[in-house]
């Protein structure tokens, strides 16, 4: 009888319902990203060799052992951080297309706003996502690769209808196919050069890409 009491108590005081939520898993969401953001940087930084979950945890100011709650390994959370890199560069795009299609912009007008808005996902403040996609390809897994060529694809894709208006009218003498690849090829590779400190700004570049890309 004793045993009987004792076993209803302690199920009036158990609570209903789910289990609690940890620390982690209540602030879940935002963690990660804390998680993504600090990865890319020391990525970026450091190269994904010579940098450990240790010193990610540390820059997002979390327990060593946090990463492995959101991420189950290193290698993970590199393809999540150029995931993420690419789909906001892809909605970023978008975004630009739909404005430039919205104002009837000329194709000249959409190709400088295509350009600014991926100098800006290259260069931009805390934009370290894509870059460490351009360093770190080789680090992913085949697999990995694969899917991230997809989204990829798609945000070059966005550059095409704009390159093949140009060359209908013959501002761009190119052939649409290596004009796209050249095009970004030159862009991208200005995460190897490119400063803040010095006196070019992301205006100043786009500048000197539609004089080199479009010559009158």
């Amino acid at each position: 009888m004793q045993d009987s009491v004792a076993l209803a108590d302690a199920t009036a005081k158990r609570p209903r319902g789910r289990p609690r939520k940890t620390i982690d898993e209540r602030d879940d969401g935002n963690r990660r990203q804390a998680l993504l953001a600090a990865a890319a940087r020391l990525f970026r930084q450091k190269g994904f060799a010579a940098t450990t979950t240790r010193d990610i945890a540390a820059a997002a100011g979390m327990q060593s052992g946090s990463p492995f709650y959101h991420f189950k390994s290193k290698q993970v959370l590199l393809f999540a951080v150029m995931e993420e890199g690419m789909r906001a560069a892809l909605a970023r795009q978008r975004a630009t297309m739909q404005a430039s299609a919205h104002a009837d912009l000329a194709p000249k007008t959409q190709l400088r706003k295509l350009v600014e808005a991926h100098f800006e996902v290259l260069l931009g403040p805390g934009n370290d996502f894509v870059p460490v996609m351009l360093y770190e390809w080789r680090s992913l897994q085949p697999r990995q690769r694969k899917s991230l060529a997809l989204l990829v694809a798609e945000y070059e894709g966005l550059w095409v209808p704009v390159l093949t208006a140009l060359h209908a009218s013959q501002q761009l003498r190119a052939p649409v196919a290596l004009a796209r690849l050249l095009i970004l090829g030159a862009l991208n590779w200005s995460v190897q050069w490119f400063d803040p400190k010095k006196s070019a700004s992301v205006q100043d570049l786009s500048d000197a890409a539609m004089a080199l890309f479009l010559p009158p």
